[in-house]
């Protein structure tokens, strides 16, 4: 994939099957956005092609089997949360009840009472609760997650994994997106490790680590790029 005059991405293979949680580690630089990018249609690639549920996306036609949480999610300041919970599921043709709504947010420790309040007066971590909450409930079988712990304190952290979990038990798909690599190695099946421009590495947390020698993802990560650039 290019994008200007040089290239952004090349010789991606990948493949996520229905219920699988995987995980794409990088640094920054590596190609992440790009690939994310190219899954959601917002970017078309010069060879090849991107499948999702066996159709092929591009920038003429968007998935809409998937629903995507951005690095930088802004919601609608004007909107209170509920009201934004409304207009995200809508379009996936989702109704819940407002109750559902309020449920799900106790889920993640976000005061119900808050759904009721434009969501200008929400700290960055109330957004990304609302963000989190809005993907998951459009029940679309694909979540694309870009960074979805940003900004999220501990508990929180915990909250949000645990409804992901939940939702990979649903039989639907997670792709994840996160530089914080104990959470990829707590949850993912499978992590995609891009690094100068290819996919270097897919496999289990497990398999990579046991190819590097080391006892945390975290470790295995930096001794892997390490090996590459001294290569």
């Amino acid at each position: 994939m290019s994008y200007g005059a040089g290239f952004v991405i090349s010789d991606v293979n990948l493949q996520v099957r229905a219920g699988e949680f995987v995980g794409l580690i990088g640094v920054n630089g590596a190609g992440k956005t790009s690939l994310i990018k190219t899954i959601l249609g917002l970017r078309d690639a010069d060879a090849g092609k991107v499948c999702v549920m066996g159709k092929v996306v591009s920038q003429n036609h968007v998935s809409p089997s998937l629903a995507f949480l951005p690095e930088r999610f802004e919601p609608s300041w004007f909107l209170t949360g509920l009201e934004f919970l409304r207009f995200s599921s809508g379009l996936y043709k989702v109704k819940w009840s407002d109750a559902d709504y309020e449920l799900y947010a106790l889920r993640l420790a976000l005061d119900p009472a808050a759904l009721r309040r434009r969501v200008q007066t929400y700290s960055k971590g109330m957004r990304q609760k609302l963000g989190v909450l809005a993907a998951v409930m459009t029940k679309a079988p694909l979540l694309v997650l870009d960074e979805p712990m940003s900004g999220l304190d501990p508990v929180a952290r915990t909250l949000v994994k645990d409804l992901l979990l939940e939702v990979k038990g649903q039989g639907r798909t997670i792709f994840v997106s996160s530089h914080i690599l104990a959470d990829m190695d707590e949850l993912c099946d499978k992590v995609a490790l891009l690094h100068n421009k290819k996919l270097q590495f897919l496999g289990t947390p497990a398999d990579l680590k046991a190819q590097t020698g080391d006892d945390s993802l975290e470790r295995a990560f930096l001794h892997f790029i390490e090996v590459r650039r001294a290569a």
